[in-house]
């Protein structure tokens, strides 16, 4: 604002109105505000990548920690009253007689073409005597109990899903607590029971089926030497090769009957739960089994 002189002896007040004075600066320290308004941290797609880690994360570990605590569940109730024997006893025939046809057929064939792959390397070294010995040693401690599992992962574990989720949807396991029958001894331990102890039996018939398949290629159809074959399983296969193999095959047999109930356990939403359910019990078994068969092995050999 300035004061002009008049003629009259008078000042006349003028204000001048400037753009900077209509809109101050900032503060010192203060930075200037952007015209664009900052997008929200959850649209960030870094802090997006690292949310959904960690949800994932939190996720993974939840659900191993109810696997855990139902295998905890469903091993204790096993042992206490009212025991389940014909429950036990229609799992005992659908693990074992049900998955027969599929474990036999598997191991023969497996055998036979473990028998031609180590007869064609062999025959490099002069060394056809060792196919007997690495068909049986392979057998018994990886093939015979990691194939099983495998085999009866697609077709138990994956009922043992469905039809615990089928049960979780349409309320029947509510029902069961209803009428004072404890889920998880009615559903969960009858089935690891029946996996725990058929598994083994399964697994010890792939592999004398498997040896026998190699047994067949080997002499009737590579020309073998029928005792060499037999003497060298004799003289190299121990007990504890056929026990490794048994063993790794009960806990294999565990490992489906928990994770498939715990998936079945969690289905929700429908047909499409179930069905989600139940492709989550064969994926996650079959790891199972597999990071189960690696620190077996270390430990054992």
């Amino acid at each position: 604002m300035d004061r002009l002189p008049t003629t009259h002896g008078r000042a006349v007040e003028v204000r001048v109105s400037s753009p900077l004075a209509q809109h101050p600066a900032p503060p010192a320290g203060r930075a200037r505000s952007s015209s664009t308004p900052e997008a929200p941290a959850d649209t960030v797609p870094a802090v997006k990548a690292i949310e959904n880690i960690g949800t994932w994360t939190l996720a993974k570990v939840e659900g191993t920690g109810s696997a855990a605590l139902l295998a905890w569940e469903g091993i204790v109730w096993m042992f206490r009253r009212p025991f389940r024997w014909r429950l036990f006893l229609q799992q005992l025939e659908f693990v074992g007689v049900g998955s027969l046809l599929i474990v036999l057929l598997t191991g023969a064939f497996t055998g036979m073409v473990m028998a031609v792959q180590s007869a064609y390397a062999f025959r490099l070294f002069n060394a056809e005597g060792y196919v007997g010995t690495t068909v049986a040693l392979a057998l018994t401690r990886e093939l015979g109990p990691v194939l099983t599992g495998l085999m009866v992962t697609g077709r138990v574990g994956s009922s043992i899903a469905t039809e615990i989720g089928t049960m979780g949807v349409t309320e029947q396991i509510d029902a069961l607590r209803t009428m004072a029958v404890n889920p998880v001894q009615y559903l969960v331990s009858p089935r690891i029971a029946a996996m725990t102890i058929m598994m083994p039996v399964l697994c010890l018939l792939f592999s004398l089926v498997g040896i026998f398949g190699a047994w067949l290629i080997a002499v009737g159809g590579l020309g073998l030497d029928s005792g060499v074959f037999h003497a060298r399983i004799v003289s190299v296969v121990t007990a504890w090769d056929i026990w490794s193999g048994v063993l790794k095959a009960a806990v294999f047999g565990v490992t489906i009957a928990v994770i498939s109930s715990n998936a079945g356990y969690k289905a929700e939403g429908g047909a499409r739960g179930v069905g989600l359910a139940t492709t989550r019990a064969v994926v996650y078994s079959s790891v199972g089994i597999l990071v189960a068969d690696y620190f077996m092995t270390v430990m054992m050999f």
